[in-house]
């Protein structure tokens, strides 16, 4: 069972080496060859004022590190292997916190013996320890998040990331483009709904998960995801504090000094990542009016499913 280096997904990642130069060149070749197919796609005006693309049910934006064409490349040159593990959220959703707990539970082992200041978690971006890859996978682990807290999540990264050529989105920009599914790898609430689907028809392969039950009992689900991966603690682990040690490495605060400085990627500082981590800060930000108008969507969408927030 493995979680692929930075080095081995230059699709996604972007590598220094001079080793890595011809496979950029072919990798910009494939990519412009999928630009061509991008006017017989639904166009809107999605977030940040960008353009968004409908592409098998789903919203993708283009041209950029996460967009449309990268995704149609992997879907067809990436080869899955059984014994991989892929963690997949929306954006927002907690992601960088479960790519680091999977990280930090699957590598345990490697890296017991060495000084805490070394470990990847402790010196790089955990999107860097477990790079991004969109295609059919093998094992899922799944996490969403309560949609108005995710709603808040992209106001804020979107207004960090902008560039002088735009205007900072209000909340009630961010919320109609965000109520009409016009976000990357959006809607929220479909994609949402194909996982938790898919955990219920495959427990054994998609494990779904919660950011606000995860946030309540952390220790817990730390344990039960290193089970669902076929990592799971041994009692002397336990008895010796592997668990709390690794809650403690991947947990909010520590993750978020480490990446106080440096970029992701270029244009994406490592601290766009890191605002609060909190559960219910979409108090402070939406009116009754707008935290009704999701609470509806939520209630259609989910209706007759058991996800809660």
């Amino acid at each position: 069972m493995s979680i692929p280096d930075v080095s081995s997904l230059s699709l996604v990642s972007e590598s220094s080496s001079e080793n890595d130069e011809h496979e950029k060149a072919n990798l910009a070749l494939l990519l412009d060859s999928y630009k061509e197919k991008l006017s017989q796609f639904p166009k809107e005006k999605g977030w940040m004022g960008q353009e968004v693309f409908m592409y098998q049910g789903f919203w993708y934006t283009s041209d950029n590190a996460f967009s449309i064409e990268r995704m149609m490349a992997v879907q067809e040159i990436f080869q899955a292997h059984s014994s991989d593990i892929y963690v997949i959220t929306q954006p927002k959703c907690g992601t960088t916190w479960i790519k680091a707990l999977v990280y930090a539970i699957v590598n345990r082992t490697k890296y017991k013996n060495i000084n805490p200041s070394d470990h990847p978690l402790n010196i790089s971006n955990p999107h860097k320890c477990v790079p991004f890859l969109e295609t059919e996978i093998i094992i899922k682990v799944y996490m969403c998040r309560n949609p108005k807290d995710v709603l808040v999540s992209w106001f804020h990264f979107a207004n960090q990331l902008k560039d002088k050529s735009r205007t900072s989105m209000t909340i009630g920009e961010m919320l109609d483009v965000y109520a009409k599914g016009f976000m990357p790898y959006g809607p929220y609430w479909d994609h949402v709904i194909e996982y938790y689907k898919a955990s219920s028809e495959e427990p054994t392969k998609v494990l779904f998960l919660t950011y606000e039950d995860t946030k309540i009992d952390t220790q817990s689900k730390v344990k039960r995801l290193a089970e669902f991966l076929g990592y799971p603690f041994t009692e002397e682990e336990v008895a010796k504090g592997v668990v709390e040690e690794i809650v403690t490495l991947c947990s909010f605060e520590n993750l978020k000094e480490v990446n106080k400085n440096g970029d992701f990627i270029t244009g994406v500082p490592n601290n766009t990542f890191f605002r609060e981590g909190k559960v219910g800060g979409w108090s402070n930000y939406l009116t009754k009016e707008m935290s009704q108008i999701l609470d509806d969507i939520t209630t259609e969408k989910f209706q007759g499913l058991d996800i809660s927030f």
